[in-house]
């Protein structure tokens, strides 16, 4: 793991990615309103409130967009690869690395499941994986 670039857990980000490190998936909700958001921010965009709680979701999805990186900054990844934008159930868009199926193979709103891989005490990193048929 040393030679990769880890996020920076500070503020409202540290706490996202401290319960990633746990192995759980929380996004903010509003206290008021019961908005999800995400990134994490002191105020709901929806509101205003500055009530929020951590609730854990669900970690479905559907593919929203996509982008298959050919030259990779971070050494830990070997290009090709590819990294998603997911609409959570929930409403919100998270971003993480793609698992499990060939680029070639993904089409908008196909639905994935989240993946947490744990990268330090403090970090965890997000994966998605295709959804299994039910």
């Amino acid at each position: 793991m040393s030679d990769r670039f880890l996020p920076s857990p500070v503020g409202l980000n540290g706490e996202f990615y401290a319960f990633l490190a746990r192995g759980e998936l929380r996004l903010q909700r509003c206290a008021a309103c019961g908005s999800w958001r995400h990134p994490p921010r002191y105020r709901c965009a929806l509101c205003g409130s500055v009530e929020a709680t951590w609730e854990p979701a669900t970690g479905g999805g559907r593919v929203f967009s996509w982008t298959v990186t050919h030259r990779a900054v971070d050494p830990a990844f070997t290009p090709p690869y590819t990294i998603l934008v997911v609409e959570l159930e929930e409403g919100p868009r998270l971003v993480g690395n793609l698992r499990g199926l060939d680029p070639s193979e993904l089409v908008l709103d196909l639905p994935v499941v989240v993946e947490i891989e744990h990268a330090s005490d403090t970090v965890g990193l997000l994966w998605f994986r295709p959804a299994s048929p039910e």
